[in-house]
């Protein structure tokens, strides 16, 4: 691969189809992404690894999502690992990009250097959301946290909330190319099953199942659908961790390396980059609710209300005579 060929597919999510199966997927490559993503804080590794792995997943899962919609994946745990957020934008119009922003919270004294990152999260669940915008519900499923990673918790998701099988095979972790300083790659690729409507969904939520009752793609999947999962999800395991993050394999040739008896059929590559949506607006909104004696509580000793942004990392500083719903239009001199 060639520096523009690589170029042009980080940051990017390539989706695909296996027509000789009937199955659906992406690829990923992030790498700038990530690097703005992670460098808004200072996590300690383990902390790292999860909300890289929860950014690439949120990457392949939000390329579905419509315009202008959000999606939000959410891991909450009783272990050090307290939350794992993530919010993927829809661009704003045809040929734009997605924006992606992610943030952990996390008990230092409690987390564990040198073990499994998915161990630190301990027992909770795996949530995803979907807001189609104004005047709509939005739209909230969970698992519980099972199965040993992220990427796990994500395919018992699908499988039990929206009856799909899905599989990911996902590679993340700091890398250095020649010529360039140490940086964050990361690399995946997502496959599912184009949904059927079967009586045989309906029947699986009462018998199959792991040792939890959560189910899996085999619970949902019968006969040729079955065959073909199975087949597709073995040329899936022949792929190693330097194909799925490049930059040496382009995306498109490592679909013909995988899946070229399945006829894969890509579709145009969605450009993806870090964004937030904070803004001075917003927090003066989000303080709309309280009182000037609530306000009052929350003015530091120097007579300004502060909020920083977990997302960014942005901080903003406000008049509290300004803000409340019991407070004065701001001045051009506050918002400076």
């Amino acid at each position: 691969m060639t520096l523009g060929s690589k170029i042009a597919w980080d940051d990017t999510v390539l989706p695909f189809q296996l027509d000789h199966s009937d199955i659906r997927g992406r690829v990923a490559r992030l790498d700038g992404v990530l690097d703005d993503v992670l460098k808004q804080h200072d996590y300690p590794p383990v902390i790292e690894a999860l909300v890289a792995e929860a950014a690439l997943l949120t990457a392949l899962i939000g390329q579905t999502v419509k315009l202008r919609w959000k999606l939000s994946l959410q891991i909450r745990g009783d272990g050090p690992a307290r939350l794992i957020a993530t919010d993927y934008y829809g661009p704003t119009e045809d040929g734009q990009p997605a924006r992606i922003r992610a943030y952990a919270s996390f008990d230092e004294t409690r987390i564990q250097a040198d073990v499994d990152p998915f161990s630190q999260i301990g027992r909770g669940f795996f949530g995803i959301m979907i807001d189609q915008g104004k005047g709509m519900t939005p739209y909230q499923g969970i698992t519980p946290i099972a199965g040993g990673s992220l990427s796990a918790c994500a395919q018992t998701y699908f499988a039990q909330s929206e009856q799909i099988p899905t599989r990911f095979s996902l590679a993340f972790g700091k890398s250095v190319l020649a010529g360039d300083d140490e940086g964050w790659r990361a690399g995946g690729v997502m496959l599912q099953h184009m949904p059927k409507a079967s009586p045989l969904r309906a029947e699986a939520s009462e018998d199959g199942g792991d040792d939890q009752g959560l189910l899996r793609a085999n619970d949902i999947l019968d006969g040729d659908d079955e065959e073909n999962w199975n087949r597709v999800n073995m040329h899936l395991d022949t792929v190693d961790e330097l194909e799925l993050v490049g930059p040496s394999v382009h995306p498109t040739d490592l679909l013909v390396r995988l899946f070229h008896e399945e006829k894969p059929r890509v579709f145009d590559a969605q450009p993806v980059t870090f964004g937030c949506t904070c803004s001075e607006d917003r927090v003066r909104q989000s303080l709309s609710i309280y009182s000037a004696k609530d306000i009052g509580h929350m003015t530091t000793e120097d007579g300004k209300v502060t909020a920083d942004c977990q997302f960014c990392g942005a901080h903003y500083v406000l008049d509290p005579a300004t803000v409340g719903f019991e407070g004065s239009a701001p001045t051009d001199e506050d918002q400076d």
